[in-house]
């Protein structure tokens, strides 16, 4: 008696997950797209850190094949990601008793175009930022650099994801 409820609970399970389409669980909804691409995002900041426009196509990229099923294509993709990094600047964010910045802040930020070939009316562009507060005292090169630019974008590919494909 238990194995037939059981077998009934998983075939009414299985039956439920296949009539709502496929599941992820990152909430990516790739509809009937099998291929995307990364164009190259040129860094047209007007403080221009060497290498970040490469690190950030590849950070992208890499978001999206983890979490999707999707196939990275060079051309003629069904999803389509291109821009360009717009602003990288550093700005004083808290000051000391003796007028100085007792905190800064990185902020970069992109400009997004995406194309849905199968869907047109999912396309989008738009601008992203985020930011990144380090003390004043450090100085934003080596490891303070590449802790701040790896946390925003990580915060921005995620947002350009969900903006792309999930529906929240």
């Amino acid at each position: 008696m238990k194995k037939v409820a059981f077998l009934l609970l998983s075939l009414t399970a299985i039956f439920l997950m296949q009539s709502c389409g496929i599941y992820s669980f990152t909430g990516a909804d790739t509809g009937d797209a099998q291929s995307f691409q990364v164009n190259y995002f040129q860094n047209q900041a007007d403080l221009v850190e060497p290498g970040i426009d490469r690190t950030f196509t590849l950070q992208l990229q890499d978001l999206i094949q983890n979490q999707t099923s999707l196939s990275l294509a060079n051309n003629n993709a069904d999803l389509i990601f291109e821009g360009e990094i717009i602003d990288f600047y550093v700005a004083p964010m808290t000051a000391t008793a003796e007028n100085t910045a007792a905190q800064n802040r990185l902020t970069i930020a992109v400009n997004v175009r995406y194309y849905n070939t199968l869907e047109p009316e999912k396309d989008f562009e738009r601008r992203f930022s985020f930011y990144y507060d380090y003390p004043a005292s450090a100085q934003l090169v080596g490891g303070t650099l590449e802790t701040a630019v790896n946390e925003i974008f990580d915060r921005l590919t995620q947002d350009i994801f969900n903006a792309a494909l999930t529906d929240w």
